[in-house]
């Protein structure tokens, strides 16, 4: 409802004399506490015994307003008496009262103790294989620090000098570089085999080689 709301005071002048009863329980609350108790403990009843307690609007104006789905407010009558109605107190009710309090705080969850273990379901891990393998891979690049490129290519320089042909993998264990520098530099001096006998290694280019070609190379 706005801070700023119309009253319709139509037909203000007809205003209806009202009573204000404050009802104390909740009928329904009983029953589901009753429902919920099943036949285990089907002693209380719901109070059928209600006093009326009647007292006066000692002096004060009240009044009595509707609220309609456009939160218009309507003026439906003044309060001329005010009355209260609630159940007889006795051991019944307080069982009963009881009881609801129970239900109310009973917890949805229910625990319960196994014989054995269940083998048939899934079963949560730690950590995944592959999340193992990731984590492995990141904190060994994190702790790869870029050297100097003209000592990056004397490691590789050497490293070639001993076998012709490296898988990068295999460039990385030895130079010790992160992926992305390390691929930027095999792009200037090596060439990449898409096929061959030697499909996914790396070859220093031509004008880098310092070892005679083999006779694969010369039929190539």
């Amino acid at each position: 409802m706005s801070d700023k709301t119309q009253v319709n005071l139509t037909g203000v002048k007809q205003i209806k004399s009202v009573w204000l009863v404050k009802v104390r329980f909740s009928l329904s609350e009983e029953l589901t506490a009753l429902g919920a108790a099943g036949e285990k403990d089907a002693s209380p009843q719901v109070p059928k015994d209600h006093p009326f307690t009647m007292h006066g609007v000692g002096g004060q104006t009240m009044a009595v307003f509707s609220q309609s789905d456009t939160d218009e407010l309507s003026l439906e009558g003044t309060v001329v008496h005010r009355a209260e109605c609630r159940p007889v107190v006795n051991d019944n009710y307080m069982k009963l009262k009881k009881m609801q309090i129970k239900e109310s705080t009973k917890s949805p969850r229910l625990s319960q103790q196994l014989e054995r273990a269940v083998t048939t379901i899934y079963k949560p891990v730690a950590n995944h294989d592959f999340n193992v393998v990731y984590d492995k891979k990141k904190k060994s690049e994190g702790k790869m620090v870029r050297a100097e490129r003209q000592v990056v290519l004397d490691m590789l320089f050497s490293a070639f000098e001993k076998h012709q042909y490296y898988n990068f993998k295999e460039l990385v264990d030895i130079t010790k570089q992160p992926v992305t520098y390390l691929k930027e530099i095999l792009k200037e001096i090596g060439t990449y085999n898409n096929k061959g006998a030697h499909k996914s290694t790396w070859e220093l280019k031509p004008e880098y080689r310092h070892y005679q070609p083999t006779e694969e190379d010369e039929e190539m």
